[in-house]
């Protein structure tokens, strides 16, 4: 590792959006964190790829990001790696109905503690160290922030949250550290108890603008940009959604 070797911290980054943010960085040169939760095999197995590439360049570490006090010790465990940390990726993220009427107070402490509460405080504790490197934070959000997605209203309020989380954070944080966000909109259809039937599915693509859904990359070359090309930028919200919330 040389001395200028940079590395990033990506949460949830076993699959989906945040494997293709890991794979983004690792390809741009950094050295990467994959945090995950219960995706262990995947982590290991992206890691394994990482480091074929370039030997000791990936390590996956679990954590349960619901357990706010135990975070102070995964982010030590984190920077302790290789001695710095220059980004993080807030991208862990729980999605799951709660129509009005049947919501329960474990269901929003779930999504308040994962999609909001978790990134504040992984924040604050990543701070000292990325202060050191004049770091930046990354969080990823959803268009649903701002549009309102019917019988998933504590999911969308938590992401609206962690837009008004990374603008204040932007302020706390400058001039060393930059705080910026990505909100995506349909990236790759849901999984589990969240998937759509056919109809479904070109009804959203008929909303929006380029007439097709994104791809985790397209998410991952927004981070890119954020971190290496955005020098004067923070407190932004950028929408990646082929034009769905126009």
């Amino acid at each position: 590792m040389t001395p200028n070797q940079k590395v990033a911290l990506i949460t949830g980054a076993a699959r989906r959006i945040g494997a293709g943010i890991a794979k983004e960085l690792h390809k741009a040169g950094f050295h990467v964190i994959v945090h995950y939760r219960h995706s262990k095999k995947e982590a290991e197995e992206l890691c394994v790829n990482f480091n074929q590439t370039r030997s000791h360049s990936a390590v996956a570490i679990p954590a349960d990001l619901q357990d706010i006090a135990h975070l102070p010790v995964f982010i030590e465990r984190a920077v302790k790696e290789w001695g710095r940390l220059d980004v993080l990726v807030n991208n862990a993220s729980s999605f799951f109905k709660t129509s009005l009427g049947e919501v329960t107070a474990s269901q929003w402490d779930e999504l308040m503690n994962g999609n909001l509460k978790a990134p504040f405080f992984l924040s604050q504790y990543a701070y000292p160290y990325l202060t050191r490197t004049e770091g930046s934070i990354i969080n990823i959000t959803d268009i649903h922030a701002e549009k309102s997605f019917k019988d998933y209203s504590i999911y969308c309020l938590s992401k609206a949250g962690l837009v008004s989380l990374t603008k204040t954070l932007a302020k706390e944080m400058g001039p060393m550290v930059r705080v910026n966000a990505i909100s995506p909109g349909m990236m790759i259809w849901p999984e589990g108890e969240n998937s759509l039937s056919q109809e479904q599915k070109e009804e959203i693509q008929k909303e929006i603008t380029l007439k097709r859904i994104g791809s985790p990359e397209n998410i991952a070359k927004a981070v890119l940009f954020f971190v290496q090309e955005a020098e004067y930028i923070t407190g932004q919200i950028l929408a990646v959604d082929g034009g769905r919330l126009l």
